[in-house]
């Protein structure tokens, strides 16, 4: 078993600062991109996660996940938790949000035949993912619909 590489800290947080990519830090300091992630969260250098299960709360199958409504549904996701969404991106995952609650429907998720558009039963998932994209950071999402 061979001896594990050693990324210096202060070193890894000033290259990094300086703007060296993940694969440069990595021949810098022989180790992989995965080794040079690892080291990142280790020294508190990495971002948080995202968390999106609130926005999209299903085992959504891989072959979904990149679909329109799954990709409308991260992007308010990460509008409500204060990420930086594209103009473009947050403006379309808003009207097609905003479609969907002024026609009175919801978002749904089947395995079999992906993502579906519902009459709202009950609570709509969509629209209290929209209003927690729209509310001011640090405030409650005030109800959409």
């Amino acid at each position: 078993m061979g001896r594990r590489a050693k990324v210096d800290r202060a070193e890894l947080a000033r290259l990094a600062a300086a703007g060296w990519s993940n694969a440069e830090l990595a021949a810098h300091f022989g180790v992989t991109e995965s080794g040079v992630l690892q080291a990142k969260r280790n020294a508190g250098l990495a971002k948080p996660m995202m968390d999106h299960r609130r926005a999209l709360p299903w085992k959504v199958d891989r072959a979904h996940t990149q679909s329109g409504p799954a990709t409308n549904l991260r992007n308010l996701s990460a509008m409500a938790q204060g990420g930086a969404v594209p103009p473009a991106k947050a403006n379309t995952a808003v009207r097609w949000a905003r479609r969907l609650v002024d026609g009175g429907l919801d978002i749904d998720y089947d395995p079999a035949a992906g993502f579906v558009e519902r009459p709202v039963a009950g609570a709509s998932h969509i629209a209290a993912v929209l209003a927690g994209a729209l509310a001011e950071p640090g405030e409650e999402p005030s109800e959409i619909g």
